[in-house]
C-alpha cells in the first residue's frame, strides 16, 4: 500500500502558498478540489491522447452520445476532451486561469458536476487576481504530485486525512468526516459473517447504502471486503451525504472505481431522501454522534405526525439534539422484506436516554418488539478523533437466524477486564485493543486488526459463535422492558385516611413515587421468567409502604440497554488488614526516604 500519509503531507505542503492569502480555515477550498482535479487527471493520462485523437470523429453527435462514446475511449466513466491537462496547464503560466476553466469544462457531464460542489471558480478567480497571484504557483505545486500509484482505498485514505488535517485546522469536527479503518472493518465484518457463504456464489449482486457516507470510506471497505472472497461477486454501492466537499470526494471516488455515481445523492438524509423508493441488502453508517435536527424539525414533524408508521419515524422522536434514532428509524425504512442487515456506530446515548414513554424509549421498544435488535458490540473509549467517549455497534436484522431469535447479544469488546488484568500483573497484553504510538486527535487507541484471538478476528469470532461466556452476554428481548409503574400513597389528615366520594382513598402527590419493574425477573434457580407489576409491588413495595397502591392508568412501558449493569462484576473490598499493612509499609518507605535526605 502507498503511504497515504506522505502523500497527503506533500498535499498539504502546497497549503503554504496560500499563507498571507487564505485563512487556514478556507485551505480545504483550494487544495481538496484541486487534490480531486489532479486524481482525475492521473487516472486519465494513459487514455487522454486516444481521446483528443477520437474527438472529431464524434465532433457532430449530441453531448450525451459524445460521453458514451469517449468514456469507452477513456475506459472509465468518464473522460476529458480539452487539450489541456496539467502538464500543458503550466507550460502557459501567462493564461492559466482560464486555461484551467478550459480544461474543467472539458470533463464530461458526471465529473464536471463534482468540481462545480466545491465552487471552484470563486477560488480560481481569487488566486488569480493580481493582489494574490498564487494559482501558477498552486497548479504547477499539484502537478508534480502524482496520484497515479494509488488505489482507490489508498485515495480515500489521502481525502481523510486531509479532510481530518483541515478539520483540526479550523477547529471543526473531523469525526463527522472521518471513521477510523479499522473499525469500519470490525463492522463490515460483522455485517457479512452470516452471508460469507451465499457471497461466493458465481455472480452475486447486492448492495449497500450509507445515508451519511462522508467520502464513502464505509462503502469502499464494503466492497472491497467482498470482492476479497468472490472477486466476481458484485456490490453497488448508494449513499448521500449533506456536506458538499465530502459529496463530491465521494463521488469522484465512485466515478473511479466504475460505480454509478449518481447512486450517491447530496443533500439531509432528514429532510429529503435523495433514494425513496430503494430498498438495499446491507446498511453500514458512522452517522455524527449526537446531531442535533433543530433546522429540520418541522419537516421531521410533519411527516411522522401525517404518516405514522408508512412514513421513516413513525416510532417516535428523540429529543432535539440527538437524532442518532432519527438515522437508524431512516436505516430500518430501508430494510428488504426478504432480509437486510444494519450495521452502525453510536455513542452511548441511544442505548438508554429518554425514560419509558419518551420517543427513545418508544424507538427502542419498537426495536426490540419487532425482534430486529441481533447484537449490541461496546467498544474501546477513545478510537475516534473528535471524541474520547466510548462507542457502540449496533447489528440490526429483519431475518435473523432461528437460534437468534427472540434474542439479543451483548458483547463487551471494551477492553477493560483486560486492562485490569494488565494492572494486576495476570495479562501482558489486551486482546481488544493496542495503544497508538502517536494520538490523533482524541484517538489514542486503535482495535487489533490481525490475528483470530485478538481484534476485529476476536470479536467476530465472539459474535459468530453466539455463546455466553466473559465477554458475551445472551438476553430474551423482554429482559430489556419495564413497566414504569406509579407509586401512590393516601393523604393523612387528622391520623386519618382521606377519601373521595366513592370512598377511595385520596393520593398525597407529595409522597408520589416511581418504580421501573422489568418485565423479567431470575427466580430461585437463578433462571429469568415473567413477573407482574401486582407481583414485584407485594414483593417489594407492600411490606415497606402497607398503605400504598399501583395508579395503573399512569403506567408506561419503558426500553433501555444497560451495559455496566449486566457485565458488572462484585469485587470485594480489600480487608482492613491489608489497607493497615499497606499504610505502614508507606510510612516506613517515607521514613527511610526522610532519613537518605537528611544523610
Amino acid at each position: 500500500m502507498a503511504d497515504f500519509k506522505a502523500k497527503a503531507s506533500l498535499i498539504w505542503d502546497v497549503a503554504n502558498l496560500l499563507r498571507g492569502d487564505y485563512k487556514q480555515s478556507d485551505y480545504g477550498k483550494v487544495i481538496l478540489p484541486l487534490t480531486v482535479l489532479r486524481r482525475l487527471d492521473c487516472v486519465l493520462q494513459p487514455t487522454k491522447e486516444k481521446v483528443l485523437d477520437y474527438l472529431p470523429k464524434v465532433k457532430d453527435q449530441p453531448d450525451k452520445t459524445k460521453d458514451i462514446l469517449l468514456n469507452k475511449i477513456a475506459k472509465h466513466n468518464f473522460h476529458n476532451r480539452s487539450k489541456y491537462d496539467f502538464d500543458k496547464l503550466i507550460a502557459d503560466p501567462d493564461n492559466i486561469a482560464s486555461n484551467l476553466r478550459n480544461y474543467i469544462n472539458g470533463f464530461s457531464s458526471s465529473a464536471r458536476e463534482i468540481i462545480e460542489y466545491f465552487n471552484f471558480d470563486d477560488q480560481i478567480e481569487r488566486m488569480d487576481d493580481p493582489k494574490a497571484d498564487i494559482l501558477f504557483q498552486v497548479v504547477k505545486k499539484f502537478s508534480e504530485i502524482d496520484l497515479s500509484d494509488m488505489d482507490s482505498m489508498e485515495m480515500g485514505y489521502t481525502f481523510e486525512e486531509l479532510i481530518r488535517k483541515f478539520a483540526e485546522q479550523s477547529n471543526e469536527t473531523a469525526g463527522e468526516h472521518f471513521t477510523p479503518r479499522e473499525v469500519i472493518k470490525l463492522m463490515v465484518n460483522l455485517l457479512f459473517i452470516t452471508d460469507n457463504e451465499s457471497l461466493t456464489k458465481e455472480g452475486i449482486v447486492k448492495t449497500m447504502y450509507d445515508p451519511a457516507c462522508g467520502t464513502g470510506g464505509m462503502l469502499s471497505i464494503g466492497e472491497q471486503h467482498l470482492k476479497s472472497f468472490n472477486p466476481k461477486a458484485k456490490l453497488e454501492v448508494f449513499g448521500q451525504e449533506i456536506n458538499p466537499e465530502s459529496y463530491a470526494i465521494c463521488k469522484s471516488d465512485m466515478l473511479i472505481k466504475g460505480q454509478n455515481p449518481s447512486n450517491v445523492k447530496f443533500g439531509n438524509t432528514f429532510t429529503v431522501d435523495g433514494l425513496e423508493d430503494e430498498k438495499f441488502d446491507y446498511v453500514l453508517s458512522n452517522p455524527p454522534f449526537g446531531v442535533d435536527w433543530k433546522k429540520a424539525q418541522k419537516i421531521i414533524k410533519d411527516e411522522y405526525e401525517n404518516k405514522g408508521y408508512s412514513g421513516r419515524f413513525g416510532a417516535g422522536l428523540p429529543r432535539i439534539n440527538d437524532g442518532s434514532l432519527l438515522f437508524l428509524q431512516h436505516m430500518i425504512s430501508k430494510m428488504k422484506s426478504d432480509g437486510t442487515r444494519i450495521a452502525v456506530v453510536f455513542n452511548g446515548s441511544p442505548l438508554f436516554t429518554g425514560s419509558a414513554g419518551s420517543g427513545e424509549s418508544n424507538i427502542r421498544q419498537w426495536i426490540i418488539e419487532n425482534d430486529w435488535l441481533e447484537a449490541v458490540v461496546a467498544m474501546p473509549d477513545q478510537l475516534f478523533y473528535n471524541t474520547g467517549i466510548s462507542t457502540y455497534v449496533w447489528i440490526v436484522n429483519n431475518k435473523k437466524s432461528k437460534e437468534r431469535k427472540g434474542k439479543i447479544q451483548l458483547i463487551n469488546a471494551t477492553g477493560q477486564k483486560d486492562d485490569e488484568l494488565i494492572a494486576e500483573g495476570k495479562r501482558d497484553f489486551n486482546r481488544f485493543y493496542e495503544k497508538m504510538t502517536k494520538s490523533l486527535g482524541n484517538k489514542r487507541k486503535k482495535i487489533i486488526e490481525n490475528g483470530e484471538e485478538k481484534g476485529i478476528g476476536f470479536i467476530t469470532k465472539i459474535y459468530g459463535d453466539f455463546e455466553e461466556n466473559e465477554f458475551s452476554k445472551i438476553y430474551p428481548n423482554d429482559f430489556f422492558g419495564y413497566w414504569r409503574a406509579t407509586i401512590e400513597q393516601p393523604q393523612i389528615e387528622n391520623k386519618k385516611v382521606v377519601t373521595d366520594k366513592k370512598g377511595k382513598p385520596k393520593a398525597d402527590t407529595k409522597k408520589r413515587d416511581y418504580e421501573n419493574i422489568p418485565f423479567l425477573k431470575l427466580d430461585a434457580d437463578k433462571k429469568l421468567v415473567p413477573q407482574t407489576i401486582n407481583e414485584y409491588f407485594d414483593r417489594e413495595v407492600k411490606p415497606h409502604l402497607p398503605n400504598a397502591w399501583v395508579d395503573e392508568s399512569k403506567t408506561k412501558i419503558g426500553y433501555e440497554i444497560n451495559f455496566t449493569k449486566y457485565f458488572y462484576e462484585f469485587k470485594p473490598l480489600r480487608s482492613l488488614g491489608d489497607i493497615k499493612a499497606d499504610i505502614l509499609a508507606l510510612e516506613q518507605s517515607t521514613i527511610d526516604l526522610e532519613k537518605t535526605v537528611l544523610d
